[in-house]
């Protein structure tokens, strides 16, 4: 029997990455040749405006952050070469677990190496083959592979529509297990938020445990910077919370927290807690500091606040066909197709400024899209100045 060649079935993304490159840059391969702070880079060779990092709070640069790191290094070594359930739990984990607890009001909170593994760790910890899953069509990947790896049964609803979620559910009704459902703070793609409100109706009615996601909107949304729940006041309708460092924290790892008397037993149960060496010790200092810092410095969301709606005003005006009617510091701009999106990408990066751009299946109803991500290092120059190059791509693309 002949070999069937396990790389073949990627031959139509590698023919799809060669016309790509045929336009410039490669968009999704991009390389920082030296990054100089929280929102510039050397790109090419030139100095870059960063608008694609989700750097929000623009604290990657922090003194104080990064002599917490310096000095976790010195004094407990490169890495922790083991898991948490083995030798990976030093005293920096438990004191990042214990002040995340108390920031976000939580009983419990258990910290992952990245963001994506504490999806999906709680997901499969959560719910099991006898349950249902019940997420948002527009959620990110970790929340599906999550549910995957959970083998529970996955029910997709309309994205932001109880409505939706309110019939699926009556259909369920009976059904074996419990129910688990998933909803995202600022969704990352378009920059909307859920109508939570709407989906603890919902709650209300079905009884069911309710998660958010608020990668993108911890330290960003809220008065005390603890995501949207807070900033809705409804944080004790929310049964469990997941999150990110690698956005508004500026470091890696990942979090999940909740109230429940059994929250704890979660760690003998989530493989990608339990089978992979835990975060090292310069990211757990530099992310307990950067903790510190969105508590005690709410003049951050201030700032991020003010310039992702002067971003947003300014695309307005340049009548740009926006993701979504919501200011956040998730800014998308939709493209005609993906080859207007690619070559305005390569028109944006050689006047001086990085995007992300988003391209199918990656994004929701087949979008292709230009997603700035605003940060609170930002200045107003810098803000207008992204303002003025999308106008002038915009308008030779119009006149080409």
């Amino acid at each position: 029997m002949p070999m069937i060649d396990l790389l073949d079935k990627h031959k139509t993304i590698a023919e799809r990455h060669a016309r790509m490159m045929t336009m410039g840059v490669n968009a999704v391969g991009l390389t920082n040749d030296k990054i100089l702070s929280p929102t510039r880079a050397m790109i090419n060779g030139r100095e870059t405006i960063l608008a694609g990092t989700n750097n929000y709070m623009g604290i990657t640069f922090d003194a104080d952050c990064i002599k917490a790191g310096q000095q976790a290094m010195a004094e407990f070594g490169t890495g922790t070469t083991g898991s948490r359930i083995a030798n990976g739990s030093y005293a920096l984990h438990k004191e990042l677990e214990a002040e995340l607890a108390r920031f976000l009001k939580r009983k419990h909170c258990i910290v992952f190496t990245t963001g994506y593994q504490a999806n999906l760790g709680m997901m499969s910890g959560l719910a099991g083959p006898k349950d249902t899953i019940f997420l948002d069509a527009d959620s990110h990947s970790s929340i599906y592979d999550g549910c995957t790896l959970s083998g529970a049964k996955l029910v997709r609803f309309r994205h932001n529509d109880a409505t939706d979620l309110d019939k699926r559910l009556t259909r369920s009704e009976g059904e074996e297990g419990g129910r688990l459902v998933v909803v995202e703070g600022i969704y990352s793609m378009l920059g909307d938020r859920a109508p939570l409100a709407d989906f603890v109706e919902v709650k209300k009615k079905h009884g069911f445990q309710l998660l958010a996601d608020e990668a993108h909107s911890f330290g960003v949304l809220g008065p005390h910077g603890r995501g949207l729940a807070d900033e809705v006041g409804l944080e004790d309708d929310i049964d469990f919370i997941v999150g990110t460092f690698s956005k508004s924290v500026g470091a890696i790892g990942g979090f999940g927290a909740g109230n429940h008397p059994l929250f704890e037993t979660l760690r003998y149960a989530m493989r990608p807690y339990m089978f992979t060496a835990s975060s090292s010790p310069a990211s757990i200092a530099t992310s307990l500091a950067a903790i510190k810092k969105l508590a005690a410095e709410p003049e951050r969301r201030d700032r991020l606040r003010a310039n992702s709606a002067r971003l947003f005003a300014g695309f307005k005006g340049l009548g740009l066909s926006m993701g979504c009617d919501v200011v956040s510091p998730v800014i998308a701009v939709k493209c005609a197709d993906e080859v207007s999106a690619i070559a305005m990408w390569n028109a944006l990066l050689e006047a001086g400024v990085y995007v992300n751009i988003a391209l199918p299946p990656g994004t929701p109803n087949k979008l292709c899209l230009l997603r700035c991500s605003v940060s609170a290092a930002h200045s107003f120059d810098d803000i207008d100045k992204i303002i003025a190059l999308f106008g002038k791509v915009v308008a030779s693309r119009a006149a080409a």
